[in-house]
């Protein structure tokens, strides 16, 4: 998770920047005093929270956070102004808190502890997303795979949940009906070589299980919203919006299971879902 805080008074700016980083010690906070530049700052980052100035000079506070919102649903708003006349639009934004200027540290405790959708980050944990697009971060910044199918065998993998796959079952998900499995094997060596090369770069080479003709990830070593789901995490069930791994064909299946799953436990005792 990363926290963004944007007002356009250089002072103040700093001044909540060390406050925040208080309440939330070692975790990354990105400052601009621009509301332009916080939108590209939100498309190439995880932002988990933004503190928001609302009167900023084109683009106001209030601007900001829609467009915020329309990059990450999940991010949480919290504005912090010297005005409170904007309070009942900010909560129109489903806004997690409106703090008044000058900030005080208790204040952006009680913002934290009372978000919308509460964050959880451990660093130096892989977090990994499932939900909407598969996308894998380590420290907030995002894990780069050499190859597009590296990374697509690495979803699968977290998809299966521990259970171990073999190099046949790896070539189907890939490559379907393509009879040439000579040339594939060896392709996907190049391409698990890949995987240990993208993991070992950010330390969690561990998480890749393999032996002989079996690949796995160790879940226990994954932060994952599906993981979490499972575990019926409240703030992993908020964060489902019926999208699962979007990008790849094959997981439309295992969104069809994990649907079912959903709507059979709401009539039911709580139970573990599949796989």
């Amino acid at each position: 998770m990363q926290v963004l805080i944007v007002d356009d008074e250089e002072m103040v700016l700093e001044e909540t920047k060390e406050t925040v980083g208080m309440e939330l010690p070692g975790m990354k906070i990105i400052g601009t005093s621009s509301a332009s530049e916080a939108v590209d700052i939100a498309g190439r980052q995880q932002i988990g929270i933004a503190f928001l100035d609302i009167e900023m000079p084109g683009m106001n506070g209030l601007e900001l956070a829609k467009k915020l919102k329309k990059k990450n649903p999940d991010t949480n708003i919290v504005f912090v102004t010297a005005y409170a006349e904007y309070a009942l639009e900010a909560f129109d934004i489903f806004a997690s808190g409106y703090l008044m200027k000058p900030l005080q540290r208790k204040d952006v405790k009680r913002a934290i502890k009372n978000l919308r959708y509460p964050v959880e980050y451990q660093s130096g944990k892989l977090r990994v997303q499932c939900f909407g697009n598969f996308e894998v971060f380590y420290d907030g910044e995002p894990v780069i795979f050499a190859r597009a199918k590296a990374k697509e065998i690495f979803a699968y993998l977290v998809d299966l949940n521990g259970a171990a796959a073999n190099t046949g079952e790896l070539c189907g998900i890939l490559w379907e009906d393509s009879m040439d499995m000579e040339r594939n094997k060896h392709y996907l060596r190049n391409l698990i070589s890949d995987i240990r090369k993208a993991l070992r770069g950010c330390h969690a080479e561990d998480v890749f299980l393999y032996r002989r003709n079996q690949f796995a990830v160790d879940p226990e070593k994954i932060e994952c919203d599906y993981y979490k789901f499972l575990k019926k995490d409240m703030a992993a069930v908020n964060s489902y919006r019926g999208e699962y791994m979007k990008q790849y064909s094959w997981a439309e299946f295992s969104l069809y299971q994990f649907e079912c799953s959903v709507r059979s436990t709401s009539r039911t005792q709580p139970q573990r879902l599949f796989r």
